[in-house]
């Protein structure tokens, strides 16, 4: 499960959730995770994100070729936008090691991944009209604005806010998954690109950037990281609904 131990919570710790203020968690913990706290905040919604009939449906092997062709070309719509949000986080990030850590993830976007959706979408017959202008959900659109957003109306820690549960979740779901893959590379594949030391380490590198900086902000902003990861959370759950078409009753649900 996740870094830092919270993956292990028992199922009665996960849908808890936490006090409204961090300052009210974090009394009497000797070392206080503003991650943590985010994370328990989003709950239910994170649990039911990271055990979603998407998830369970990819690691068995079943999930329809339909629905995970929708789900990929929508995903890949984002790499742009999530290309442009991690770069600006670079020019916000305040030491040169965290510069160098955000650049390095970059290049990941930019060729490891780009590389896996060029030969996934050659096995599922995506046309190259397709991926190049895919046809948007609600809930893509609204992901879309919420990255373009979190980094241009607020600061790093604002992208951070959005950037780490995107991933965090990759990284839970990922990383418990039966041992055994997929038959289907491009299934097999997209878990092991989120299933790995280097992710993980990332991943974790990732949160505590916002567990320092989410720690020294004021509580109004401190508020106002919360609802941009609580939103994110929501919006990847919608994400991963509408690879089955359920746009609109799960929207319909959830906002």
């Amino acid at each position: 499960m996740a870094t830092g131990g919270v993956g292990n919570m028992s199922a009665g710790d996960e849908t808890t959730g936490a006090p409204d203020s961090f300052d009210t968690y974090a009394t009497n913990r000797d070392d206080p995770s503003f991650t943590n706290w985010l994370r328990r905040r989003a709950e239910p919604d994170w649990t039911d994100t990271v055990t979603h009939q998407f998830v369970r449906e990819l690691g068995s092997g079943e999930l329809a070729d339909d629905a995970f062709r929708r789900y990929l070309v929508r995903d890949y719509a984002f790499v742009e936008t999530l290309v442009g949000t991690v770069g600006r986080a670079v020019g916000d990030a305040p030491t040169m090691e965290a510069k160098s850590s955000l650049t390095e993830f970059l290049t990941v976007l930019t060729d490891d991944e780009n590389d896996y959706f060029e030969r996934a979408f050659e096995a599922l017959d995506v046309p190259e009209a397709t991926d190049a202008d895919p046809e948007l959900t609600a809930s893509s659109r609204a992901f879309v604005d919420l990255l373009e957003r979190a980094g241009r109306e607020g600061g790093y820690p604002e992208t951070l806010a959005v950037l780490v549960p995107a991933e965090w979740i990759y990284l839970e779901w990922a990383t418990d998954m039966p041992p055994e893959r997929p038959d289907r590379f491009y299934l097999a594949e997209w878990i092991d690109l989120h299933n790995n030391d280097s992710f993980g380490d990332f991943v974790t590198w990732l949160r505590g950037e916002l567990d320092r900086e989410g720690a020294m902000v004021s509580p109004q902003r401190q508020r106002g990281l919360e609802r941009l990861f609580r939103r994110t959370v929501e919006l990847e759950f919608v994400f991963f609904a509408a690879a089955y078409d359920q746009e609109m009753s799960e929207a319909g649900r959830r906002w």
